[in-house]
């Protein structure tokens, strides 16, 4: 949901968006982020792929060559493992600066925050419930299974909840804040510490 999650993401218009090759690609990121934006603030049933082209700037008719269905493409937008491959990607001695240099990395090449829309769900009782569904299973519950050591749901859910507090805080200052102005290794020398306390198990 790049109007919420990242102010500097904007939907492609255009030739580019509807083309082939590299346009293509470009086309299909923009109907997912529109979509992002239309699942998770919107009730499902009040979501159209007329409006999700319009925010994108394709044509319907793509969306449906693309994805095929609303339910396709709802199900792309719900699913949370890509970005969780990623994250999760890094030596447990060393997790908390991968963390961050890779939630940095992906909000850039996907003009958008990874995991923020999972928060834009919350309070909400129809389909938009599976986001938080996917979230507890794709993101929190697989590094719950990964860490060592006593409370793990509950470390678990703490870094899920430091990087989301991060995603946020990139997002509400852009594109002029402190953070803006800062090196992904800066952010992670100050940022990662507090994250790697829980990766370890909080010890020291």
């Amino acid at each position: 949901m790049s109007a919420i999650e990242d102010p500097a993401a904007a939907p492609v218009t255009g030739a580019e968006g509807e083309g082939e090759g590299a346009g293509a690609e470009t086309g299909r990121d923009a109907i997912v982020r529109a979509a992002r934006r239309a699942f998770t603030l919107r009730p499902y049933a009040e979501v159209t792929l007329r409006g999700i082209a319009a925010d994108a700037g394709v044509s319907p008719s793509l969306i449906v060559k693309r994805f095929g269905s609303k339910e396709r493409l709802f199900n792309t937008v719900a699913d949370f493992r890509p970005a969780a491959d990623a994250l999760f990607a890094g030596a447990p001695d060393a997790l908390g600066r991968h963390l961050v240099l890779t939630m940095v990395r992906l909000r850039d090449e996907l003009r958008g925050d990874p995991l923020l829309r999972v928060v834009f769900s919350l309070g909400n009782d129809d389909e938009r419930t599976l986001l938080r569904d996917r979230f507890r299973e794709q993101v929190t519950g697989r590094l719950a299974a990964s860490l060592a050591g006593r409370d793990r749901e509950l470390r678990a859910e703490l870094i899920a909840g430091q990087l989301l507090g991060l995603g946020a805080t990139l997002s509400l200052h852009r594109p002029d804040g402190a953070g803006s102005r800062t090196t992904p290794e800066r952010l992670a020398e100050l940022y990662a510490p507090g994250l790697q306390r829980l990766i370890d198990g909080g010890a020291g």
